[in-house]
C-alpha cells in the first residue's frame, strides 16, 4: 500500500468533525504521492522545485502515473504548482482504484437501487495496515490528515519528520488547502451578495 491509499482509507474510516472536502483530499493525496516518490528517489526537491530522479516503474498504478507526470525539463515545476495540477480530481481516481481492487464496496438501498450508494471499506489487510499506521500516530499520515480536517491539528507531528523535503511538501499541502478554503469563502460571499441583489436586500 501507499501513503495516498492509507490516507483515503483513513478518511473513509474516520468520522471527522466536519465533512472532508474532495478538493482538500485531492491536494493531500497529491502531497502523499510526492512524499512516496521522494522515498523511492523518483524525485528530489531543490528548494521548492520538483527535480525528477530515477525513472522507476512504481508498483501502484496511480503512483506510477504520478511519477510519469513529473516535468523533466529545467527549471522544473514548483511543489505547489504540481500539487494543484496533479491533485485535480485525484480523490475520485483513488476511490475508483480502491473499488476496482475490492477495498471499497457500495451499500445500495432499496429506495435507490441504481444510485451510487454509500462507500464502505472492506475488511482487508490494506485497511488493517492503514489503521495500524493511523493508530501509531505516524507523523506524515497524521499531518496530512490534519490538513484536510480528519483530526485535530497535530501537536509537533510535523516536527518529528526528519526529512526536510517531506516537511516542505507537508507545508505546501497545508498552504494549498488553506488557499482552497479561502477561494470557497470568497465565492460564498460573492454568491450571497448576488442573491441579496436579486432579493432586493
Amino acid at each position: 500500500m501507499t501513503t495516498p491509499r492509507d490516507l483515503l482509507i483513513v478518511a473513509l474510516d474516520t468520522v471527522p468533525d466536519r465533512p472532508v472536502e474532495r478538493g482538500d483530499l485531492s491536494l493531500a493525496l497529491a502531497g502523499a504521492e510526492m512524499i512516496d516518490l521522494l522515498g523511492a528517489e523518483a524525485l528530489t526537491l531543490d528548494g521548492d522545485r520538483v527535480v525528477p530522479g530515477l525513472r522507476l516503474t512504481m508498483p501502484d498504478r496511480l503512483l506510477d502515473e504520478a511519477a510519469s507526470s513529473l516535468d523533466r525539463e529545467a527549471p522544473y515545476e514548483l511543489v505547489d504548482d504540481w500539487l494543484w495540477r496533479r491533485g485535480r480530481d485525484l480523490s475520485t481516481a483513488y476511490m475508483a482504484s480502491l473499488e476496482q481492487d475490492g477495498e471499497v464496496t457500495r451499500r445500495h438501498h432499496r429506495w435507490a437501487p441504481f444510485g451510487a450508494g454509500r462507500a464502505a471499506l472492506a475488511d482487508s489487510p490494506a485497511r488493517r495496515r492503514a489503521e495500524d499506521r493511523w493508530a501509531s500516530g505516524e507523523p506524515v499520515l497524521a499531518t496530512l490528515a490534519a490538513a484536510v480536517g480528519i483530526r485535530e491539528e497535530p501537536t509537533g507531528d510535523a516536527a518529528e519528520v526528519a526529512d526536510e523535503a517531506v516537511v516542505t511538501v507537508l507545508a505546501a499541502v497545508s498552504d494549498a488547502v488553506m488557499e482552497l478554503e479561502a477561494v470557497r469563502q470568497r465565492r460564498a460571499i460573492e454568491q450571497a451578495a448576488f442573491d441579496n441583489i436579486w432579493r432586493g436586500d
